[in-house]
């Protein structure tokens, strides 16, 4: 039975300010990581070098976010949330400049790297820094809406890069990031408040970074190669190294006497090990499903970047309905059944494409994707809000770094997985390619049937705020 919390602060124009705010560095960043992967072709071009050479340029920036997450919660500890937030954007900006200078491929595939690296930094910062201004009791409407903004990158990516490149040269995939930034850093400036530094200096886990980001890193590497033209030693020596790297962060993490990059004890306790499991899986889900639809839809259903954006649009539309839903339930429902519901949704969003074919029509695909959007956005917002809820105001950049990577690396995982999937099943289907495209979904539905089993250990009873003053789980 749901109970409504004793009391209910509103949330005024004031910290729907600072959301607004924050959210332009999630946007930016999140978008940028779909928007240039339209230009490959013009990248190709321009520096006359294969396809599969320019991905790099893709591939480098997924590596550096996926390296640079972990070290957030540390940085924000020790410099301050709005500090670390705002050399975040300024170095994003600075990159984004040279990434539209770069002369050759390699200069590009560098300059993407420091772009990924502060771009990292921007999710998990400003989610830390929102947690902490907008306090427990309100945490949870701003997460709902906020939280929709990852849901809509992959859908306006591949739109917004198409019509920049049918107006503009390839230059601007990257220029189109400065006045975004810019107007994040002076609206910042003004509006977000300052949030001091944790008290007492945090020594920096210098060997839980040596390898847990380049352990991450080398992972992803490895799993993005299986089943292409990299050799296969190397493919399998980068899967091994970076699982073992893994190993060895936990094991360290678990016997080291001073503060790990991210504590892997945290994981053992509830909410947060049910919550990492549901935030893995809707990011493969998610973001894989963002992999395979524009690659079907331009290769099997023969559309430009445009078209099939705008084929992908209504899962943005479902999000941000879906955004409004948990806005007004997020307070008065159990996470459980607004996970577990948002769960079924994109069930029943994903079951129609693992029909994929000239039968199914693009209505069909577009309602599916409608419904689809509007699970995933009441599935993201009621995880975080559990978690952000039980944790003390101190350790929350290190919980919202945590978070941040479980979604991360699960987007990056399950889209590699995904591709290997595809790979497998496009030679043995051969020229049906919607028929590779159908296979490869029903393993997206039984990623999502796994978060199911995960979302049933979440609370049952919507969520009570303690005292400032309690100690959160991990502190027993």
């Amino acid at each position: 039975m749901n109970r409504a919390p004793a009391t209910r602060p509103p949330v005024d124009a004031a910290l729907w300010r600072v959301a607004f705010v924050l959210v332009l560095g999630t946007f930016m960043a999140t978008l940028d990581g779909t928007i240039v992967s339209v230009g490959v072709d013009a990248l190709a071009d321009r520096f006359d070098a294969p396809v599969t050479d320019v991905q790099w340029a893709t591939t480098a920036y997924l590596l550096a976010v996926v390296a640079a997450v972990p070290a957030s919660g540390w940085l924000a500890d020790r410099f301050g949330g709005r500090r670390t937030w705002l050399v975040a954007v300024a170095g994003f900006l600075l990159a984004s400049v040279l990434c539209a200078l770069a002369w050759s491929l390699p200069s590009l595939v560098v300059f993407r790297v420091l772009q990924g690296l502060a771009g990292g930094l921007l999710p998990p910062t400003g989610q830390a820094l929102l947690a902490r201004v907008a306090g427990r009791e309100r945490i949870g409407r701003l997460i709902s809406v906020v939280g929709v903004v990852p849901l809509l990158s992959p859908v306006l990516g591949p739109p917004v890069g198409g019509a920049l490149l049918s107006a503009a040269d390839w230059p601007w995939l990257f220029y189109v990031n400065v006045p975004i930034g810019l107007a994040a850093i002076v609206l910042a400036r003004r509006w977000v408040p300052v949030v001091p530094p944790a008290e007492g200096r945090v020594a920096f886990d210098v060997r839980g970074a040596l390898l847990l980001s380049p352990g991450l890193a080398v992972l992803v590497f490895g799993l993005t190669g299986v089943g292409d033209a990299r050799p296969v030693p190397l493919v399998a020596a980068a899967v091994l190294v970076g699982l073992g790297m893994l190993v060895g962060f936990v094991v360290h993490g678990l016997r080291t006497s001073r503060t790990p990059l991210i504590d892997p004890r945290l994981f053992a306790r509830p909410p947060f090990g049910v919550a990492a499991l549901a935030l893995v899986v809707l990011g493969a889900s998610v973001f894989g499903t963002m992999f395979l639809l524009p690659l079907y839809l331009q290769t099997g259903g023969g559309l430009t970047a445009w078209q099939a954006g705008l084929l992908l649009a209504p899962q943005g539309v479902g999000a941000a309905a879906g955004s409004v839903l948990v806005n007004r339930l997020i307070d008065t429902t159990a996470p459980r059944t607004l996970v577990l519901s948002g769960i079924g949704l994109v069930a029943l969003g994903t079951a129609p494409l693992t029909q994929l074919g000239p039968a199914l029509p693009d209505a069909a695909v577009a309602v599916a994707l409608l419904v689809r959007g509007l699970g995933a956005a009441m599935i993201g917002a009621p995880v975080m809000n559990t978690v952000y809820r039980a944790v003390a105001p101190a350790r929350l950049p290190r919980a919202a770094g945590a978070l941040n990577l479980l979604n991360t690396v699960g987007g990056g995982i399950g889209t590699a997985v995904l591709a290997v999937v595809l790979r497998q099943r496009s030679a043995v289907r051969g020229p049906d390619v919607a028929a590779a495209f159908a296979d490869t979904f029903w393993w997206v539905l039984a990623l999502v049937l796994v978060a199911a089993a995960g979302a049933t250990r979440l609370p049952r009873r919507p969520p009570v705020a303690r005292p400032a003053h309690e100690k959160d789980s991990a502190d027993a």
